[in-house]
């Protein structure tokens, strides 16, 4: 073989080699992402701080091909002073988009936000007529609706695709709760009331109540003799018919303040937890509702 065709040979070879070089680089890029997205499943993985989060998002991503979970439900109380569990932090490895209720409720935050930058962070609160220093907004129904209108809205500006969807399914959704509004003006309104948590204080704004005294009981607090004398002092002054209570937390104390002033006692659902229906949250504060109607019905 002369010099001239084996510099020919070589070029050939050369170009051989390069080709059989590019075609194994797009090889490896296109598994590197068929992998990538066969880890994930190609969808939208969405996870909600707690229940009444997870029942919005439920409603709003009707019918969208998503991946929607919820971080495990605290155990006792709200969110206040809660801990990431273990499967917590697998949930939040995988998300793309953390829903939260916002205004202070999730004090685990910061650290979420830390540990994984990439994390797009949801804030339903944005906007909400919330009262100061209360992150218990989701206990009013008009809060509750802006709530949703904001999760819809900011899912369709990470996720376009099912923007329509998400809209249209939020509009459905506020469709029910204004039918909870409209139930409200059954309710005799403007009554005094004594509340045995700040959750009820968005109730208590919601039906013009005035508010005259609060304790925030919990599976922290120990009821002492002051506070029951306090509680049955401002009763008797105020003219107070109605306690507002959360049974699991409330019922010993509002026992024993009863007993010495024969006030009315309603125990409402904080829904914090509950089963895991897309009307759960409607069915919660409809019986709410219905509670207070009875409650105020002497008026």
């Amino acid at each position: 073989m002369n010099k001239s065709k084996k510099l020919l040979f070589v070029i050939i070879m050369l170009l051989v080699l390069t080709v059989i070089g590019i075609a194994i680089i797009a090889v490896s890029i296109s598994m590197s992402k068929d992998e990538s997205a066969e880890g994930k499943d190609g969808k939208l993985t969405v996870v909600t701080s707690f229940y009444p989060m997870y029942i919005a998002a439920l409603n709003i991503t009707e019918g969208a091909d998503i991946n929607l979970n919820n971080l495990s439900e605290p155990q006792t109380g709200c969110l206040h002073d809660y801990q990431l569990t273990t499967e917590d932090v697998k949930l939040l490895s995988k998300a793309d988009v953390f829903i939260i209720n916002g205004g202070g409720m999730e004090e685990f935050l910061d650290d979420v936000v830390s540990n994984y930058p990439k994390l797009k962070v949801v804030d339903s609160s944005k906007g909400v007529d919330a009262l100061e220093d209360n992150a218990h907004m989701w206990m009013s129904v008009p809060c509750y609706i802006k709530q949703v209108e904001n999760i819809a809205t900011e899912l369709g500006k990470l996720d376009p695709a099912n923007a329509d969807k998400y809209n249209a399914n939020a509009q459905t959704y506020i469709s029910k709760l204004n039918e909870l509004k409209s139930m409200e003006n059954e309710v005799n309104k403007g009554s005094n009331v004594v509340l045995f948590s700040e959750a009820y204080e968005y109730v208590a704004k919601d039906y013009e109540m005035e508010v005259k005294s609060v304790l925030d009981l919990d599976e922290e607090k120990d009821i002492s003799a002051k506070e029951v004398a306090e509680t049955v002092d401002v009763i008797k002054k105020d003219n107070v018919p109605l306690i507002i209570a959360e049974k699991q937390y409330g019922e010993k104390m509002a026992d024993i303040v009863k007993g010495e002033t024969g006030v009315n006692v309603v125990y409402l659902d904080t829904i914090i937890r509950g089963d895991y229906n897309k009307d759960s949250y409607i069915n919660a504060m409809r019986s709410n509702i219905e509670l207070l109607k009875g409650a105020l019905s002497w008026k």
